[in-house]
Order: C-alpha cells, then sequence, then structure tokens
C-alpha cells in the first residue's frame, strides 16, 4: 500500500477541479485500487491510500488524474506503507 501526502491551497483551480478528481477516486475505490481518501480536518490537504504493488502502478494512476498537476495542489509525499491491521 502507498500512502500520498497533499497540500492545498485556495486556488481556484483546484476547487474547479475537485469534482471530477473525486470521481476518479469513486471509481478507483470501486475497483479496489484506492482504500480510502479524504481531506484534512483544517482543508490544507488531504490523504488518500493506494492499494497497488509498487511505485510505477501508484505514478501511473497519478499522472492520469490531472488534479495532482493542479495550480493549488502539492503532493507533499508518497511512501510505501505495510499496516499490520487491515
Amino acid at each position: 500500500m502507498w500512502i500520498v501526502e497533499l497540500a492545498f491551497t485556495q486556488a481556484p483551480e483546484r476547487l474547479a477541479a475537485r469534482p471530477a478528481h473525486r470521481e476518479k477516486l469513486t471509481a478507483l475505490h470501486e475497483k479496489g485500487l484506492l482504500r480510502m481518501a479524504g481531506p484534512l480536518a483544517d482543508d490544507s490537504g488531504a490523504v488518500l491510500v493506494f492499494d497497488v504493488p509498487d511505485r510505477p502502478a501508484l505514478d501511473e494512476l497519478l499522472a492520469a488524474d490531472p488534479y495532482f498537476r493542479t495550480e493549488g495542489v502539492t503532493m507533499r509525499q508518497s511512501r510505501e506503507w505495510q499496516p499490520f491491521i487491515n
């Protein structure tokens, strides 16, 4: 699994792109590729948990969603995660 942490600004481009981004995330969740996703309580960013086997698979999913390249969205980090309770 992979954890992706995003940082946000209030850029209008980000807010305009958010509905399409959430639709993409919903489709990934339905396919079992995304376990969880959501904004931080203060809307300063978000955390996403992807269930993919490796970095290339994660990078492919992120590249397919233009939200990750939208003004006002910065990827702080992406890290492999190995939960022992699922």
